[in-house]
């Protein structure tokens, strides 16, 4: 709208209307704010703890991996490592909160198959596949979390730039135009009225 209008009343009330529909999108925004940074803090706790789970998994499995080392040999574990297929069951889909895209990881359920057979090879080794899936697992978790963290964080910074605006600009610009049309409005009605009532006083005298 152009902030330079001549005061009529018809410019007074696209100014107000203007004025009440930026009001109404600050709200909507800072409520958008609200819910978005309540979610980013949920989910920032939540990456806390997938990162402490992660890092006592990782601490586990090498402790696992080492024992299955001692227990194989390195190169029996560099053969049997090689031939484990990459996972290819994860998939990424969305759901919306507040118009943010959040991914959210899931991976399909699949059936273990080991590459290797129980001959010539021990629990160490079948403790150490299992800590490293779990691994795998909570790394794809943290994924999905610290995305969602980043994605809100953006956004946020975007919905509290356009309030910021609204409240720091906008509406303080529209609130000085409608005060400054009504009163020159104001003004031009008791001039017409003072001119009107100087006329019918004329008359009378006539």
């Amino acid at each position: 709208m152009d902030t330079n209008l001549v005061p009529t009343k018809g410019n007074l009330l696209l100014s107000k209307n203007t004025l009440k529909l930026s009001k109404q999108g600050y709200d909507l925004l800072d409520k958008k704010r609200t819910i978005l940074i309540n979610e980013m803090m949920s989910l920032i706790g939540k990456a806390e703890d997938i990162q402490s789970q992660i890092d006592q998994t990782f601490s586990d499995a090498y402790v696992a991996l080492q024992r299955a080392n001692i227990s194989e040999g390195i190169s029996r574990i560099k053969e049997i490592s090689a031939a484990v297929p990459i996972a290819n069951n994860i998939n990424v889909r969305f759901h919306s909160v507040m118009g943010v895209e959040i991914p959210e990881v899931v991976s399909t359920e699949e059936k273990v198959h080991l590459v290797y057979g129980f001959m010539g090879t021990s629990t160490m080794l079948d403790d150490a596949l299992e800590k490293f899936r779990k691994v795998r697992e909570l790394t794809e978790k943290l994924a999905e979390v610290e995305t969602s963290v980043y994605r809100l964080a953006v956004n946020v910074k975007k919905t509290q730039k356009r309030a910021n605006a609204l409240k720091n600009i906008i509406i303080p610009r529209y609130t000085a135009i409608v005060a400054n049309m009504a009163n020159v409005l104001e003004e031009k009605e008791r001039e017409e009225f003072a001119r009107l009532k100087v006329i019918k006083t004329q008359k009378s005298k006539k």
